[in-house]
């Protein structure tokens, strides 16, 4: 840091967690290695998740499917379902930050409703 003041810094909540389990932020502009690294982590993430969707449709299709397949599905499921929203939670609020907003009136967009679904 060059003693200016860092307007453009703000907190970006990773995509992993410390031993404990709590969360980790980094505060920075977003170009640099951690960063970098961080959106690595946050695309494998993904795409082991759309994989992991693609096995649980299989899986979930087979009648001869056991019990413990089944639990074994749903825990892994439940991980990278806890993962892909760190990762949702964390570009949102970078949106947010930015002063970008998503436009919730675009059409095809429908917010649910739980008195009439």
């Amino acid at each position: 840091m060059n003693g200016e003041p860092c307007e453009h810094h703000t907190f970006r909540l990773l995509p992993w967690t410390d031993s404990e389990g709590k969360p980790c932020y980094l505060l920075g502009d977003g170009a640099g290695y951690v960063s970098r690294m961080a959106d690595g982590v946050e695309s494998v993430q993904l795409g082991m998740a759309g994989d992991l969707l693609g096995h649980a449709a299989d899986l979930l299709a087979d009648r001869r499917v056991t019990e413990v397949e089944l639990h074994f599905l749903a825990s892994r499921l439940s991980e990278s379902l806890q993962e892909v929203k760190r990762v949702a939670e964390s570009r949102g609020a970078r949106l947010n930050a930015s002063g970008h907003v998503p436009d919730n009136d675009m059409p095809g967009h429908r917010e649910p409703d739980i008195n009439n679904p």
